[in-house]
């Protein structure tokens, strides 16, 4: 029952500015949703479709087709700034 997770282009740049610790448990968080999409702690976003999880400080946005099990990370970056960009460019 795993999910096929896929990142588009502005989050992959997103993350590569990223230090590379932090770019590290982002990385690790992401790939543990392919097992499972919806772990402990994962919030239904209100102001846009999607899901997000904390990793510390930063924020990891994506959505859930159940259907194709599939998984796609649409943002990631530090809270202070994430829920300010424009979320699906």
């Amino acid at each position: 029952m795993s999910y096929k997770v896929s990142i588009k282009r502005l989050a992959e740049k997103e993350m590569d500015c990223l230090p590379p610790i932090i770019h590290k448990r982002i990385s690790n968080k992401i790939l543990s949703l392919s097992i499972n999409p919806r772990p402990k702690g994962h919030t239904k976003l209100t102001t846009s479709e999607g899901y997000r999880i904390r990793i510390g400080s930063y924020r990891v946005l994506y959505t859930i087709d159940d259907r194709a099990k599939h998984v796609l990370i649409y943002s990631v970056g530090h809270r202070k700034e994430i829920y300010r960009r424009r979320q699906w460019e």
